[in-house]
């Protein structure tokens, strides 16, 4: 069977990268979950102690870091996270007239990238809103984004968990490539605080707040010095329970709390681990020699950014003893894992330095599975 090729001549011109205004270290947050926990042990003293429940363990800084790389997140929201009684964001309704949360942050990161591939949202012909999370089921967070913008066109949201950011730029490419956008706007905000269970200590470390957005056109129309050709994209999607958030509008049918057991992220971290670094290594080694180069060739890759471990690994895989973190660059450490947005914000941190005729390649992988690839060429305009 013959696989579809992509046309040469078309560019990312332009990211965005917005950043919340507050982190927390991996030590505040561990300082309110141990309270909590010892709040929830003396609460639940007589069935812990009856073995009808079982107490909650104490975390550490120094398991957290260890676990997944993560030393601080950014979010959108402090206070609450950090009250041993409430764990969990504040975050204040919206009337229906003023730009929701998610979308006055992808706003600001559309804003980024416009300014830096040199755009007008007149130039603008489609908006796409990838993300982990979506604060609304509709209107669509995209047509927000670009009513606000002023863009004239059609706007969508999709949800591909970790992978939306990929998967929306690969669609960004395809309407590009079949003449139905003269330019694509990608927005990633990722909102992902209201959905971690700030009570488990298994997970509650692990998301992060933040916005990323990119310009997709085709060279002809680029006005930048430098952009990166898409020389391929590839996306792969393989149904697993491991990683999984049964949050839900059916929650209310079924008679059950839409905030309990089961219900926000959750995965199974050592069966995600041992199956998803082979697929995705496997994933971008086939890809790279789609385009034309081996895997060891390629002067950066951008990976999803979940699990430092995970990171590592791939990177060895692919690149043997010649990975190291200048060509697989680390952002976790500060940001944690930010869903989706992971992967664009190292592409957007780590790129410039590069070269004319060097190439990378952007990469995430999560919950689905999902796995979606863009290899890119760094060109002179």
């Amino acid at each position: 069977m013959s696989k579809y090729k992509l046309p040469r001549g078309i560019v990312i011109s332009g990211t965005g990268l917005w950043t919340p205004p507050e982190s927390i270290s991996n030590q505040e947050l561990v300082a309110a979950y141990n309270a909590h926990a010892a709040l929830y042990n003396r609460k639940y003293s007589a069935e812990i102690e009856a073995g009808e429940m079982a107490p909650k363990l104490e975390s550490s800084a120094e398991f957290i870091e260890k676990a997944s790389g993560i030393k601080s997140r950014y979010v959108v929201a402090r206070e609450g996270i950090l009250d041993p009684e409430r764990m969990r964001p504040y975050l204040p309704e919206r009337a229906d007239n003023e730009l929701c949360l998610q979308a006055e942050m992808g706003l600001a990161a559309a804003k980024l990238a416009l300014e830096k591939a040199g755009k007008t949202p007149e130039d603008i012909d489609m908006v796409i809103v990838g993300a982990s999370y979506l604060q609304r089921a509709y209107p669509a967070i995209a047509i927000e984004i670009q009513a606000a913008l002023g863009v004239e066109g059609f706007a969508f949201d999709m949800e591909v968990a970790c992978s939306s950011a990929t998967f929306s730029l690969q669609r960004a490419v395809d309407a590009v490539a079949s003449g139905s956008a003269r330019a694509v706007l990608v927005v990633n905000p990722e909102l992902a605080s209201p959905q971690i269970d700030f009570t488990d200590r298994d997970s509650h470390f692990i998301f992060g707040d933040v916005a990323v957005a990119s310009v997709v056109e085709r060279r002809e129309s680029c006005t930048a010095d430098t952009a990166w050709e898409v020389l391929g994209t590839k996306a792969q999607t393989v149904f697993s329970n491991n990683i999984r958030s049964n949050f839900g509008y059916t929650a209310r049918a079924a008679d059950v709390d839409p905030f309990g057991p089961g219900k926000l992220f959750r995965q199974n971290g050592r069966r995600v681990f041992k199956e998803v670094c082979p697929m995705a290594a496997a994933h971008i080694e086939a890809h790279v020699r789609e385009t034309g180069s081996e895997p060891a060739e390629v002067r950066r890759y951008w990976l999803h950014q979940a699990n430092i471990n995970m990171n590592n690994l791939i990177a060895k895989k692919l690149m043997g003893d010649g990975a190291n973190a200048e060509r697989a660059p680390i952002v976790l450490d500060r940001y944690a894992n930010t869903g989706c947005a992971g992967s664009v914000i190292a592409f957007n941190l780590h790129s410039d330095d590069l070269q004319p005729g060097d190439r990378g390649v952007i990469c995430s992988f999560g919950a689905g599975y999902s796995i979606g690839s863009l290899v890119l060429e760094k060109i002179s305009l």
